[in-house]
């Protein structure tokens, strides 16, 4: 990546040679060259929201930022590209989604989220630490800012305009209003569960800001909790991708005596997870975590795996998240573990499956989704 100070050497997490998507994008390198042909002063406390791969932190790493973030992936990208630029251990202090924001933010610089929702609550989080001298600029590309986007930044911060466009890529210029009077924030969210979703009917569900269909069950989950395994006799059952844990809160809840992992790379998600099982009050044992799949977890350690994989990495639509969980979930299982996989028909799941495990059982299917499972033979 070529910026105003210098080429700077970027991967994704985790890396791999074959994955031809870049670590960062034209809005990226439109917000660098404004910083420095405008020379914004990057004095004080700067903290970066959102930076996908860490591209924004690496290059403004001499001024000390604070990098907050939803994503495992985008923080050990980071972690990785600020150590492959030479930069200093601690010179970027690296925050969660769920972490205690600064207490005071001098320049605040947001890559805008594909969740207004997750940028509602990071605002509203951000909006008592800015003051009237801070410099505020959004960016990202065309189609992923729209009216609703700068709404946003003028409800809780302050007036707001945009920059031209440039390589397709928009910059978003906010003025903090000291007088504003901010909305509440809604978030998280909480909704009962409908009727005739299996063990989870009439339960609560908890949504973290910018987790899937936060206001909702969304139809491929309702499917799902309608065809899950019978787990009774279960020791280990991992709901990976967990979002907000319906699926292994619905599992819990059907089987006291196993293990119920919850799994996911969001922050909020896992936060969401834990909140959904406490709310229900499950008896039994459960573990949050948040990872890169199962990395971590010990080989032929679990009987069950329940999977509701994403196929797309922000704006790319990409299999190779699918692949590594399938991966992740062969290496884990014992010898006669289960995989459920819960997906849209076309994308061809079975395929992978077959040739991962070398079997695949059509369990369930409609016009829109198929429930498929995979059994670990040795």
């Amino acid at each position: 990546m070529t910026t105003p100070w210098g080429e700077l050497e970027l991967s994704r997490f985790p890396e791999d040679s074959r994955d031809r998507l870049r670590a960062w994008d034209a809005s990226d390198a439109y917000l660098l060259r404004h910083l420095a042909e405008e020379r914004v002063p990057l004095t004080g406390t700067v903290a970066i929201v959102g930076d996908r791969w860490g591209a924004l932190a690496t290059a403004l790493a001499e001024h000390r930022p604070v990098q907050i973030t939803d994503s495992f992936l985008s923080q050990e990208a980071t972690r990785a590209n600020l150590a492959r630029a030479g930069v200093e251990p601690g010179a970027v202090r690296l925050l969660t989604t769920q972490d205690a924001p600064p207490e005071c933010v001098d320049v605040l610089l947001v890559r805008v989220p594909k969740s207004l929702a997750l940028l509602e609550d990071q605002l509203l989080r951000l909006a008592p630490a800015v003051h009237e001298g801070t410099a505020v600029i959004g960016t990202g590309m065309v189609k992923e800012i729209h009216t609703s986007t700068l709404q946003l930044f003028e409800r809780v911060l302050g007036p707001t305009r945009t920059s031209l466009a440039r390589q397709k890529a928009r910059l978003i210029f906010c003025t903090p209003d000291a007088s504003l009077e901010r909305p509440a924030n809604p978030w998280p969210y909480s909704y009962a569960l409908p009727d005739g979703v299996g063990p989870v009917s009439g339960h609560t569900v908890v949504n973290h800001a910018g987790v899937f269909c936060a206001d909702r069950l969304d139809i491929g989950t309702r499917f799902f909790l309608g065809h899950l395994p019978d787990s009774r006799g279960a020791r280990r059952i991992v709901d990976l991708g967990c979002g907000n844990g319906v699926v292994g809160t619905a599992v819990a809840l059907d089987n006291h005596e196993a293990e119920v992992l919850f799994v996911d790379e969001s922050f909020q998600a896992v936060a969401s997870a834990e909140a959904t099982y406490k709310a229900n009050g499950v008896p039994g044992h459960a573990e949050f975590r948040v990872g890169d799949g199962l990395a971590g977890v010990a080989p032929e350690s679990v009987d069950v795996v329940l999977n509701n994989p994403p196929f797309h990495s922000h704006l790319a639509t990409s299999d190779a998240t699918a692949w590594r969980m399938f991966t992740g979930a062969r290496r884990a299982l014992r010898p006669g573990g289960e995989l459920w996989v819960i997906g849209n028909r076309h994308l061809g799941y079975h395929v992978k499956l077959r040739r991962l495990f070398g079997n695949c059982e059509l369990v369930a299917g409609d016009p829109k989704f198929v429930v498929l499972k995979a059994v670990k033979k040795d």
